[in-house]
């Protein structure tokens, strides 16, 4: 089922050319985790996204509004406590996903500098670095192939998160393993797309029970991709993306669709997935330039209706308003 985004209050990656499928012979042998409710949502919406603090955010209403709630849960920036996520689950009435940065890092992460013993801090890991991310200047790109990043990610980022009491995660910047050689973004090559895969295979192994959403590179690599004998697409239980009815041109965000995205969703939602039985997720979400921009939120709005896509809202990033 496809979502569309409806905006709500305030708060692209380069496509060039891809390879018909990636291979992974992924054997991951670590600990398995009891936590999380079960692959595949129970409802497919009204979701939101919120990465505020919670003091900022009314847990009660937002709890009773969505089904599915998208926050930063990482303890090191403490926007949210345990009992704050437990009270947007509602009693497991709906489903809290924790953004999670596997393709570039922010410095403003604790982890970025500060890591146990025996592990390599981001900052210090110049192999993994990619190069910088355009347009976020505290944000570097980070080769998810890279061995030291991956335990960062897996042994210490992970179960911080799931330590919160989140139902998930949501994937954020695996659009690097879309960028090749023609990108005008930091390239990911063969072996590059393939650690992707597999780290994201690597925690499906560790967390069997925790909802994976994957946001952007939603291109045919990763859709026709293989960990193994399973598929890529397998380990998820939804994908989302960006901008697929507005794009940004400068400083403005103007109405404008991406047909390619929309294929892309479309070619998701045609394969059917039935994780844990129930219907695979897929969202999109669109900005408009103010909160109080209602008529391009509804033209965004009828838009993703007439493409059948079912409504759904978005709160804040705290950087952009949606739709």
């Amino acid at each position: 089922m496809l979502l569309a985004a409806s905006i709500d209050a305030c708060s692209s990656a380069s496509r060039g050319n891809e390879p018909s499928s990636t291979a992974v012979d992924a054997s991951p042998s670590v600990a398995i985790s009891a936590a999380g409710p079960g692959r595949g949502f129970p409802t497919l919406g009204p979701w939101a996204t919120y990465y505020g603090a919670a003091a900022s955010l009314d847990l009660i209403k937002t709890a009773a509004a969505y089904r599915i709630i998208v926050i930063d849960a990482d303890p090191g920036i403490a926007n949210f406590t345990r009992n704050h996520i437990a009270t947007l689950r509602a009693g497991g009435a709906n489903r809290v996903l924790s953004y999670f940065n596997i393709g570039a890092i922010e410095s403003f992460r604790t982890y970025w500098k500060q890591v146990p013993a025996g592990f390599v801090a981001p900052a210090a890991n110049t192999d993994a670095q990619l190069g910088p991310y355009a347009g976020y200047p505290d944000e570097v790109w980070m080769n998810p192939a890279n061995d030291a990043w991956q335990r960062v990610l897996v042994d210490v980022v992970a179960p911080r998160l799931v330590a919160q009491g989140i139902d998930g995660f949501f994937f954020n910047n695996l659009e690097i393993l879309t960028h090749d050689e023609t990108s005008t973004k930091p390239a990911c090559d063969e072996t590059c797309v393939r650690g992707g895969i597999e780290l994201v295979a690597t925690l499906r192994a560790r967390y069997p029970n925790l909802l994976f959403v994957m946001q952007g590179g939603t291109e045919s690599t990763t859709r026709r991709g293989t960990v193994g004998t399973s598929t890529y697409a397998s380990l998820l239980d939804g994908v989302a993306h960006e901008s697929v009815f507005t794009q940004q041109v400068g400083s403005a965000e103007v109405l404008k669709t991406d047909p390619g995205v929309v294929a892309d969703l479309r070619a998701w939602n045609d394969a059917a997935l039935k994780p844990g039985g129930r219907t695979f997720f897929v969202g999109a979400l669109d900005y408009v330039n103010s909160c109080t921009n209602a008529t391009s939120a509804m033209e965004v709005y009828r838009q993703s209706r007439a493409a059948q896509f079912s409504p759904l809202e978005f709160l804040s990033s705290g950087e952009r308003s949606l739709a």
